[in-house]
This record gives C-alpha cells, structure tokens and sequence, in this order.
C-alpha cells in the first residue's frame, strides 16, 4: 500500500509524499525546507520528484532536493525544457512504474500547455488542474481545452482520491454556492470545509465523486447553475466558460 502525505508549502500549496515498495517521491514541491523537515521526521530518503506543470510554486523544490538526495525527476515530456532537472519525460498513453505500482499518466493542457495528472490505483495527483470545487485558471489554453481536461479526470472511478496543488477550497465553495445554491451536497460540502478550515485542518484529499456532486466546473448540466448563469440552452463549453470568467472576477 502507498502512503500519501500532504506537506503544506508556500502559503497555500500542497506538495505530497508518496511511500511504499521502498521508494520515496515528492509531487510538485515548490520548496525544500517543508519535504526535507516531513523526509526527516519519517526517517525517509527521497528517490523520486514528479512534477505536473511546470511553474515555479510546483518546481521551486527541484533542484535542491534532486542535489540533496540523488532523486529522479518526473514531468511532462511535452514541457520538458521548463520542467527544473527533469531525468524522465512521460505522458500519455506511455506506462510508467513507481516500484510495483503502475501509474498512468493523463495530459489534461490548459492552465499549462504541458500539464499532466499522475493516477496511481486509487489516487490522482491533478496539480493545478482540478481543484477541490475548482479548476486553474486558463493561463495556456482555451476553455475547451479545460473542459476536455477536466472530462478526463471526471471519467476516473468516483471513489479515487483527488490530491491538488492548493488550498483554495473554501473560496471555491463559496464561490459555488452563487451559482449552485440549491446543492444540499454542496452545502453540506462547505460546512465540512468551513470546519476544517477553522481548525486548521487541510480539505485535501477529495475524491472524484464528490467533486462531480459539487464542483460547478464538473457541473455544466445543472439545470440550476444553467438557470443562474441564463444560459439554459448553451452548450457545455461556453457554460464552463461563463463559470471560468465569473470565478476570475470572484
């Protein structure tokens, strides 16, 4: 079985340990410091560092942590000349291994042009691609190319768990609630995270039910959110599109 930590980093970023078979990687570490205090505490040596895109709150850690601990980086083979370090290029459609575990690699472009998820048997790894009630901004690509994105990632076993790159989930469900307000998923969704939040607790990881159930960028059918945003008859894409500027704007 893999352990999957979260390391909070910056002010808001997640970077993740994953463990087992004996092997150690880090997801999207924008700095050392945190993933060296976590590796020390759990008495482990980092061998690998995967990277879903290539801007620097993701890859920031890079280089010191590949000199510190000889480890390999994983990125996006289409990115790979912005990508710090990078030893394997990969993407999709292409298997790579992480000890026993075989991890798929989905390209899901549009915050990035290169960006990619790492699926493990029950976990996803979506950057800053799919947030919890939320998607990235479209910094490299169209509106279409996020929704084909986000379509990817959606079509995963509802019960995987969703590791993002961030900790905007009680803006997002805020956000949400102007849109979807109707949503008893979505309001209970919030009270949890309103909880956490409070606490001091992280709202990570998700699971890709629950997104479906409350994400609004997952939502475009609703009849609710079509009606709010009086686009009942549009399709899919210029709903995800009006919910993408009316974020921006939030």
């Amino acid at each position: 079985m893999l352990q999957i930590e979260p390391i909070a980093c910056l002010k808001d970023n997640y970077a993740y340990l994953v463990s087992g078979d004996g092997l150690c990687a880090v997801v999207d570490p924008s700095e050392p410091e945190p993933v060296e205090a976590a590796l020390e505490a759990r008495g482990l040596k980092l061998t690998h560092i995967l990277n879903t895109h290539h801007h620097w709150d993701h890859t920031g850690g890079n280089a010191a942590l590949k000199q510190a601990y000889g480890a390999l980086v994983v990125g996006p083979a289409k990115d790979r000349e912005r990508i710090p370090g990078i030893d394997i290029g990969v993407e999709e459609g292409q298997d790579w291994r992480f000890g026993s575990h075989q991890v798929r690699i989905l390209e899901v472009p549009a915050h990035t042009s290169g960006a990619i998820a790492f699926v493990f048997a029950n976990a996803v790894f979506t950057g800053d691609t799919l947030f919890a009630m939320g998607c990235g901004r479209l910094f490299e690509g169209t509106p279409a190319m996020m929704y084909a994105s986000l379509a990817k990632l959606a079509a995963l076993s509802d019960d995987t768990l969703v590791y993002c790159g961030h900790e905007y989930t009680l803006n997002n469900g805020r956000f949400a609630l102007t849109l979807e307000p109707g949503n008893q998923d979505l309001q209970a969704r919030v009270k949890t995270v309103e909880a956490l939040r409070a606490k001091g607790e992280p709202t990570v990881p998700s699971s890709i039910g629950l997104e479906k159930r409350t994400n609004p960028f997952l939502r475009t059918a609703s009849a609710e959110i079509r009606a709010t945003l009086k686009m009942a008859k549009a399709d899919d894409v210029a709903v995800f599109a009006e919910i993408r500027r009316r974020k921006d704007a939030f």
